[in-house]
């Protein structure tokens, strides 16, 4: 990663509360096309939440815990704080001497965008300004968040201006809560009703949703140099599992996620996935991936 950052862009998207399970069977059915034709091997990769729910897991996330393999460890991390006995900072990772990834990222030069959804970015009072406040650009709105039927496309439109207003030259961290697959869900589901509430169908049915307008995002991320990719969920949610409803408890379909790292090529048509689609050479990016 110490290759890729200073020289690509980076986009970090959490899919807010979405299931492995599900991410998995909409991928095999082909109901999800535009995430699919990303994923290394066409697959999500199994991995545990560093929380089980919205605020503690981004915390972790925004210090260097992205979501970890689903296998005995200790997996090489892509992103680290500098700490000493750190069994997870290998070679390849990018080191900060910062407490987060969004300021160490802010000090290499980056401009840092985030794009909110759930309540913890909407920036209405002091717990919800702490996630956000770690960027130099924030925004959220009640059109970006979760009860709002066209939320994803709101987002989508919202990083599309905050990229067209960056200077070429200027490197970029963007950021993007999605916040659709998070209950309130029914209205993405056609026939169902408020009365009727969310179900797992209805959470499939966003993440439908959310891959009909994703392209658009990556497309914008990717639209002035490569870009470097990490779309994951924060944590899951049950729907009934075992007599478990919702999330902030532990049960394997909250722990459970999936996690993808992918780069973005700016032509928009992307090369094999281990390739450098710039220069053929191997991706900076195998070392860590193969270790993972």
């Amino acid at each position: 990663m110490n290759e890729v950052v200073g020289t690509d862009d980076l986009l970090l998207v959490t899919l807010d509360t979405l299931r492995y399970d599900v991410a998995v069977e909409l991928a095999a059915e082909g109901r999800i096309p535009h995430l699919a034709r990303h994923l290394p091997g066409g697959r999500w990769e199994e991995c545990h939440a560093p929380g089980s729910f919205t605020y503690a897991s981004h915390q972790a996330i925004f210090a260097g815990f992205l979501p970890t393999p689903a296998a005995q460890g200790p997996h090489p991390r892509l992103f680290a704080a500098r700490f000493a006995g750190s069994e997870s900072t290998a070679d390849g990772t990018f080191v900060h001497d910062t407490p987060d990834l969004v300021t160490g990222l802010a000090k290499a030069g980056y401009h840092t965008v985030c794009v909110g959804g759930v309540g913890f970015f909407n920036k209405q009072g002091p717990l919800g300004s702490v996630l956000p406040g770690l960027f130099h650009e924030s925004h959220w709105s009640p059109d970006l968040g979760v009860t709002s039927p066209h939320s994803f496309e709101h987002q989508v439109a919202c990083a599309e201006e905050a990229v067209r207003r960056l200077p070429r030259e200027q490197r970029l961290f963007l950021f993007v809560n999605v916040s659709a697959l998070h209950q309130p869900n029914w209205f993405h589901l056609p026939g169902a009703t408020r009365e009727s509430g969310d179900t797992r169908a209805s959470h499939a049915a966003a993440l439908e949703y959310v891959d009909r307008h994703i392209g658009r995002l990556f497309t914008a991320a990717s639209s002035r140099r490569r870009c470097f990719a990490v779309v994951c969920s924060d944590h899951g949610t049950a729907y009934g599992d075992d007599g478990w409803t919702g999330h902030r408890l532990g049960h394997p379909s909250v722990w459970t996620v999936p996690y993808a790292h992918f780069f973005l090529d700016p032509t928009g048509t992307d090369g094999p996935t281990g390739t450098d689609t710039a220069t053929g050479t191997a991706d900076p990016a195998t070392a860590v991936e193969a270790a993972r």
